[in-house]
């Protein structure tokens, strides 16, 4: 009997216990913390390429934005997820530094230039992609010669 003893006495735990309103902003960051935390399980578990790298971090930006926007969410959580989507939006304009992460979408046979076109990427960033795989298949490998050309 030894709950019952417990049920009897106060253990001094009342004052944290969480009101109504704290619950639904408890839900609600939950849902919109979702979209991270299977992001980082990707990640983790998965084994990414850099060319799933851009694709997913489209997709949390998407989600994030959606979030922000959705009036079923309190001011602090879309505020919230607005200050974190700039963050991630500024962690993923690095991306744009690297030309690794710009061929490996183009080479990769899944995406190519499509994803972009698809995902309504600006034209001239397009394009500036396109020579940038241009430029070092020039540089890289436009004078290796072909010696398995039978004569």
């Amino acid at each position: 009997m030894r709950y019952a003893g417990t049920q009897q006495r106060d253990l001094g735990l009342r004052k944290f216990e969480l009101e109504d309103h704290e619950w639904v902003i408890l839900e609600q960051l939950r849902d919109v913390l979702k979209i991270l935390k299977d992001a980082t399980l990707y990640f983790s578990h998965a084994t990414p390429n850099l060319a799933m790298v851009i694709p997913a971090m489209d997709h949390v930006d998407r989600m994030l934005v959606s979030y922000s926007n959705n009036k079923k969410y309190l001011p602090s959580i879309r505020w919230a997820v607005w200050l974190a989507n700039n963050t991630l939006n500024r962690y993923y304009q690095l991306t744009d530094r690297s030309q690794t992460y710009r061929i490996s979408m183009v080479l990769h046979p899944q995406h190519k230039l499509a994803y972009f076109k698809a995902a309504q990427w600006e034209d001239g960033w397009i394009k500036t992609v396109e020579q940038v795989v241009c430029k070092e298949f020039e540089d890289s490998y436009s004078s290796i010669n072909d010696d398995s050309d039978p004569e």
